[in-house]
C-alpha cells in the first residue's frame, strides 16, 4: 500500500522533502531540502532526518533553490547511493549552488569552533563537507522535459516545466501498487504566467494525487509590467534623492529576472545614469548558466535581447559590474548614492546583502527593495514587517531607508494562478496543499472550494496519507 509521509515544506514554506513508499518505486524522497532563516551552522545541527538515509532508494528533485535540494550532502553524508533524479540544467545549477551552500556553511563552522575553543568548549564537527557536494553530482542523472525516466520496475517520472526558475519541474510519477497503475503529480514551486524569461507552468490534466505548493495561497501578486512600473518609480525616487538602492536577491530567477527588466529599462532611456552592481559570485556564475540555457527560455523574452544585438543577460546591461571578489564588493561602500545593488542572500539571513544593509540601512536618501518571499524568522520578514530598529554583526542598527516590496516580481504563481494550474486536471485528484503557511494555506483551501467545489487537505510535518 503506498503512503506519503510529509516531512518539510508541511504547514511551512521551506525544507522541501516528501517521502513515498510503495511496491514499485520503493522508498524514495521527492526533494531533499533545507529549512531557512537563523544561523546557518544551528540551522544544520537541527536538521535531522527521521529516516535512515542508506535505506532511501532514490531522490526526485524538483528544482534546485536550497530550501528543495540543500540537504542532499547530509543525506550522501549519511549513508544515500541511489540516484537523484532532476532536470540536466537543475543539474547544472546545483553544481554551482550547492558549492556556495557549503562552502558558506564550513566557514560558518570553522568560526564558531574558533569561538568554542577559546571558551574551552568541544569542536563541533562537520555534518557535510565539499567531498559530499562532488558524491551528490556524480549521483545525480539528468533529463529533459518530457522524457521518461525510470526508477524500477513498474515505476517511472517524468519532468514538465513548472516555470518558476531554470530547470525548476512539476514532478509526474506513474508506479504500480497493489495492482493498479497511479500517477502522482507534484508542482515543485509554479511560475507565474507572465513571469519574464520563464515559460507558463505546464498545466497536466490526470492524476490521482496532486501535491500542490501555496507560498502565496493568501494574495495575488500584481501583474509584472505593473510591477516593473512601480520599480521605476521608486528607482527614480531614489535618484532624485541621491541615494543608493539595495535589493536582495535570490541568484537563480530572480537576479536574472531583475537584470532582464533593469535592461530594458535602459534601451527605453527609462533608467538614469545608475551604477549596478551583482554583487555575489553565485549569482555571477547562475546568470551565466541561463545565457547557456536561453534557448529553454521564454521566446518572446530572449528575442529581446537580440533585437538590440545582445546574446546574453549580462551584456544586456551596459552599465552592469560584476564584483566577484570581496575587495570589490568593500569598494562600493565608497559609494554614497547612485548605486543599485544586488546581491544575495534573499532573505537576508547571510551574504554580502547585510554587509550593505549595515552600510545603508539608516541613512533615509535609500531604499530597500524586496523581490521575494520572505520566511518567518529572516531578517528579510522583520524589515517587511516595519521593524524601526535591527541587529546584526552585535551591533544595533536604526532603520530609516524605505523599504519596499515588489510582489509582481515574484517567481510563484499568486492565488488565481495556483487554482488555475488546478482546474486543468479533470479526473477530479485528491488534492494536498504543501508549501506555505497556515493562513495562505487555509485562504487557497476556501477559494478552492469556492471556485472549483473541491476539498483539500492541509497535513502536518510528518504526517502520512495512503494514497
Amino acid at each position: 500500500m503506498a503512503t506519503l509521509t510529509f516531512l518539510g515544506a508541511a504547514q511551512e514554506v521551506t525544507g522541501s522533502c516528501h517521502q513515498l513508499r510503495s511496491e514499485s518505486t520503493g522508498t524514495l524522497l521527492l526533494d531533499c531540502g533545507m529549512h531557512q532563516g537563523g544561523d546557518a551552522v544551528d540551522r544544520v545541527r537541527d536538521e535531522q532526518f527521521k529516516f535512515d538515509p542508506a535505506a532511501i532508494d532514490a531522490v526526485v528533485l524538483s528544482h534546485a533553490h536550497l530550501d528543495h535540494s540543500g540537504l542532499l550532502p547530509k543525506l550522501i553524508h549519511e549513508g544515500f547511493s541511489g540516484p537523484i533524479l532532476c532536470t540536466h540544467s537543475t543539474l547544472e545549477l546545483l553544481d554551482i549552488m550547492l558549492r556556495d551552500s557549503v562552502g558558506l556553511y564550513l566557514r560558518d563552522l570553522e568560526h564558531k569552533n574558533l569561538r568554542n575553543a577559546r571558551r574551552g568548549k568541544p569542536e563541533e564537527p562537520a555534518d557535510f563537507t565539499l567531498e559530499d557536494v562532488e558524491q551528490v553530482l556524480t549521483q545525480c542523472d539528468g533529463y529533459a522535459y518530457g522524457e521518461p525516466a525510470s526508477l524500477g520496475e513498474g515505476a517511472v517520472v517524468r519532468f514538465h516545466d513548472a516555470g518558476h526558475i531554470l530547470g525548476s519541474s512539476i514532478v509526474e510519477l506513474e508506479f504500480e501498487d497493489m495492482g493498479e497503475t497511479k500517477r502522482l503529480v507534484f508542482s515543485g514551486d509554479l511560475g507565474k504566467s507572465d513571469s519574464v524569461l520563464m515559460n507558463e507552468p505546464v498545466r497536466l490534466q490526470s492524476a490521482d494525487v496532486v501535491l500542490m505548493e501555496s507560498t502565496y495561497g493568501d494574495r495575488e501578486h500584481k501583474d509584472e509590467e505593473s510591477s516593473v512600473e512601480e520599480l521605476r518609480g521608486i528607482l527614480s525616487d531614489t535618484w532624485k534623492l541621491g541615494g543608493s538602492v539595495m535589493i536582495p536577491s535570490f541568484a537563480v530567477g530572480r537576479t536574472q529576472d531583475l537584470l532582464f527588466q533593469l535592461g530594458c529599462l535602459h534601451y527605453r532611456g527609462e533608467l538614469d545614469n545608475w551604477e549596478i552592481f551583482l554583487d555575489s559570485p553565485m549569482a555571477i556564475a547562475v546568470t551565466r548558466v541561463y545565457d547557456r540555457w536561453l534557448k529553454l527560455l521564454d521566446d518572446s523574452d530572449v528575442k529581446a535581447l537580440s533585437d538590440v544585438d545582445k546574446t546574453s543577460l549580462e551584456s544586456f546591461l551596459p552599465r552592469l559590474n560584476m564584483t566577484e571578489s570581496t575587495e570589490d564588493s568593500m569598494a562600493i561602500n565608497r559609494l554614497k548614492g547612485g548605486a543599485i545593488i544586488i546581491a544575495g542572500s534573499g532573505m537576508c539571513t547571510g551574504g554580502r546583502i547585510r554587509h550593505h544593509i549595515k552600510q545603508r540601512i539608516w541613512d533615509d536618501r535609500n531604499t530597500l527593495i524586496f523581490v521575494g518571499y520572505q520566511a518567518q524568522g529572516t531578517l528579510g520578514r522583520i524589515l517587511v514587517d516595519g521593524a524601526t530598529h535591527i541587529k546584526m554583526f552585535n551591533e544595533n542598527f536604526i532603520v530609516k531607508s524605505r523599504i519596499e516590496t515588489l510582489g509582481g516580481l515574484s517567481a510563484h504563481a499568486g492565488q488565481s494562478g495556483l487554482i488555475d494550474w488546478l482546474s486543468a486536471f479533470t479526473d477530479n485528484p485528491r488534492t494536498v496543499l504543501i508549501h506555505g503557511e497556515p493562513q495562505a494555506q487555509d485562504a487557497l483551501a476556501a477559494r478552492i472550494w469556492k471556485d472549483l467545489g473541491k476539498r483539500v487537505e492541509i497535513p502536518r510535518r510528518d504526517e502520512s496519507l495512503v494514497i
